[in-house]
């Protein structure tokens, strides 16, 4: 049975769990763990979210303790998510889900 969808509303308290494909490490070395810290960083700035606590852990992106002021949580997740993944498959030469041959 599917889990029933999340409330998204602006204001709510947020616990966000995300994890990698197969459970895979998501940072591979600090340069990665860097760079999703300056994007989560920038955009919880950029869009006035408050972030109670974090952490990274390496086979998950994180444990978040988030609530948003402006926009629904998708959006942040989305803007997030997005922007790490590209960045993340570009420096590591991937395609999605597979390695680049």
């Amino acid at each position: 049975m599917p889990r029933q969808a999340r409330l998204d509303i602006p204001g709510l308290l947020q616990h966000v769990i995300v994890r990698g494909i197969e459970r895979r490490n998501i940072f591979r070395d600090n340069t990665d763990r860097r760079d999703f810290y300056k994007r989560f960083s920038a955009l919880l700035v950029d869009t006035r979210t408050d972030c109670f606590a974090w952490a990274l852990i390496p086979n998950h992106y994180f444990h978040l303790l988030l609530r948003t002021n402006t926009i629904e949580l998708k959006d942040f997740m989305r803007r997030l998510l997005t922007g790490y993944a590209v960045t993340f498959n570009k420096r590591h030469h991937r395609a999605g889900h597979d390695l680049v041959k």
